[in-house]
């Protein structure tokens, strides 16, 4: 609390307080013979200092406070003192005022000799608060950073027998400004309890760290580490940019920040190392400017920013090495033979895809084996150990590069139902030198076996309908599905349509011309499915369309329409044939007007038995199918 108590009478004595504090010193019991030595000298001292001093190295002026601005003084000078402008404080309290000579040491950490956490606080004070012209706002600074400094020469200074920090500056401020002695206890105090908690931060001082992007050594970041976290500056890339901005410069950088970075190689295809440096500046903590005055105080003004460089590299060189990939697609998953045709796309997933010194794309060749199976094989399964049934080769095109799909067809045909399945894979081996640079030597990446999308099924499926029938009788169908089938199986229909005079067989067909459709089937085994119509009263000629789809929904395989083995023609018995055959006894039915249309069944039946025969074959010739 701030003293307020009426002041003790003072009366003006003009002798310097360490003289003074000599003369308590001879009260509290020194030999008067030393005591008065010890007064002699340092009168001397002060004189000689007035005297002989050379002019000033800075000139020095009273600031804003309170009391008498000369080297000695009964209550002293309690404020700051002007050295060019800049408000500066006393930090060696009981030593004369620093009215003489001063010279500035520049921002210093080990002023006085004080400790960094002294040193935080006062630089604190007179940064926040003393640049001021108020005097009681300085006078308080003043108290502050002389106690802060010295606690007890600065109570002790002009004869305050007390333990108190405001007893001691009302011991003073009640002989110059009473009214204004309250305040700057108040203040005072405050200014100190700050300073007190005022941490030391450490010496200013930082790095780069670079990070290189695992997948794309293009890519990566920097960032900066500072011991003052408050810190900003400026950084400067070499063989980078930012990201951002596409510079290689950039301005209010801080600590503790990554900032994405794109390298830019010096040179294309050969490693290279990112580095950069950078200029910064931190709020000073555990230092002041530091000013002395031979014979006199040493002031401390504001510390000021300090500055500080950083510079930092890559860990390593940057190795754009390139590693080239690809993705497939089938062009169908479900055929009925021929070329096994496949859609390539070209990626880099490691680097960017090389150039020539033209700037065209440097060729990239892929290969696959193409392998045949009875089951559906499932992503991760192994080759077969057989021998590939086909093979495929490509190379990128120099102007086209990585973009855009390449189709690729291969010189065999699939001749035999089941699952097609390619392996791509890309190796160093097969490149040219150049992209073999890039890739290194032993470079290989391959397709797993069994992805989805590099499988392409031929189904072994065919029919054989009912050839003839007449007016009134049910017409039918066989679906015979070989082996293989899809791995969740087939959904088997089978429908009859009427050949309309005048329309091409190819687009009978359709459901204008639709007589019936079988119920779905669920096929999981091999096995023949036969389904019939209703009674078809009208003679004419019906063709039998099947349909497989596989457990998705896609269709596996689709008749064609008219062709023989999947054609019915219903004949009207001729009234002649009818006439001359006999009755049966049980059915009334005359048995001349059966053996016609007997015989022509069984010619019909024959004929047909050897067509199948002929379908049902598995392997040699491509499939006729439907």
């Amino acid at each position: 609390m701030p003293i307020t108590s009426p002041p003790r009478p003072v009366m003006y004595d003009p002798r310097p307080p360490r003289v003074v504090r000599l003369l308590h010193a001879r009260r509290r019991g020194l030999p008067p013979v030393v005591s008065a030595i010890a007064v002699t000298v340092s009168l001397i001292a002060h004189l000689l200092v007035a005297l002989l001093a050379p002019a000033p190295a800075h000139a020095a002026s009273q600031g804003s406070g309170f009391g008498s601005w000369a080297p000695v003084s009964r209550y002293g000078w309690h404020g700051s003192m002007l050295v060019e402008g800049v408000h500066t404080y006393c930090i060696t309290p009981g030593a004369p005022a620093p009215t003489g000579p001063t010279t500035d040491l520049g921002v210093s950490a080990t002023a006085a000799g004080l400790s960094p956490q002294q040193l935080a606080g006062i630089n604190l004070l007179v940064t926040e608060y003393g640049q001021t012209d108020d005097p009681v706002t300085a006078a308080a600074v003043g108290w502050a950073v002389k106690a802060i400094a010295d606690w007890d020469e600065t109570l002790g200074a002009f004869g305050y027998p007390g333990d108190s920090l405001a007893g001691a500056i009302h011991w003073t401020m009640s002989a110059l400004a009473p009214e204004h002695s309250a305040a700057v206890q108040r203040l005072a105090l405050a200014y100190v309890d700050e300073a007190r908690a005022a941490t030391a931060p450490p010496a200013a001082i930082g790095s780069l760290v670079f990070t290189t992007d695992l997948v794309d050594p293009r890519g990566g970041s920097v960032r900066v580490e500072a011991t003052v976290p408050s810190a900003t500056g400026s950084l400067s890339l070499v063989n980078a940019v930012f990201a951002d901005s596409g510079t290689s410069t950039r301005d209010g950088v801080v600590p503790g920040v990554d900032l994405a970075i794109i390298a830019t190689p010096p040179a294309e295809g050969r490693p290279f190392t990112v580095s950069g440096t950078g200029r910064f500046s931190a709020p000073v903590g555990a230092a002041v400017r530091h000013f002395t005055t031979p014979g006199g105080q040493d002031t401390a003004g504001p510390g000021g920013d300090v500055a500080f460089e950083v510079n930092g590299a890559d860990a390593a060189p940057r190795a754009l090495s390139f590693a080239p990939t690809i993705t497939t697609q089938v062009a169908d998953r479900y055929v009925r033979g021929g070329s096994f045709v496949d859609d390539v796309t070209f990626h880099a997933d490691e680097g960017t895809w090389p150039r020539a010194e033209d700037g065209s794309h440097l060729p990239v060749t892929a290969r696959a084996s193409i392998y045949l199976t009875d089951a559906e094989p499932a992503p991760g399964d192994s080759p077969p150990d057989a021998a590939p049934v086909a093979t495929l080769t490509l190379t990128s095109d120099t102007a086209t590069g990585p973009s855009g799909a390449y189709r690729v067809t291969s010189p065999e045909e699939m001749s035999e139902p089941g699952f097609y399945t390619a392996v791509w894979s890309i190796a160093g081996a097969d490149q040219t030198a150049e992209v073999a640079g890039r890739t290194g030597a032993d470079y290989r990446w391959s397709e797993a076996f069994g992805v989805r999308s590099q499988v392409t099924m031929v189904p072994a499926i065919t029919t054989t309908a009912l050839p003839v029938a007449v007016p009134g009788e049910r017409l039918s169908d066989t679906v015979h599905v070989g082996h293989p089938l899809p791995a969740d199986g087939l959904r088997v229909t089978s429908a009859v349509y009427r050949a309309v005079e005048g329309t091409p067989v190819e687009q009978t067909c359709v459901e204008e011309n639709l007589v019936w459709q079988s119920e779905e089937v669920v096929v999981t085994h091999p096995g023949d499915h036969t389904v019939t119509s209703p009674p078809v009263e009208a003679a004419g000629t019906y063709y039998w369309q099947e349909r497989a789809l596989d457990a998705a929904g896609e269709v596996v395989h689709v008749g064609v329409c008219g062709v023989e083995n999947e054609t019915t023609r219903v004949i009207q018995p001729t009234p002649a044939a009818a006439a001359r055959t006999p009755q049966l006894p049980a059915t009334g039915a005359d048995l001349d007007a059966l053996r016609a249309p007997g015989a022509i069944a069984v010619a019909l039946l024959a004929a047909g038995g050897a067509v199948l025969a002929c379908r049902r074959s598995r392997f040699g010739a491509p499939l006729d199918i439907g």
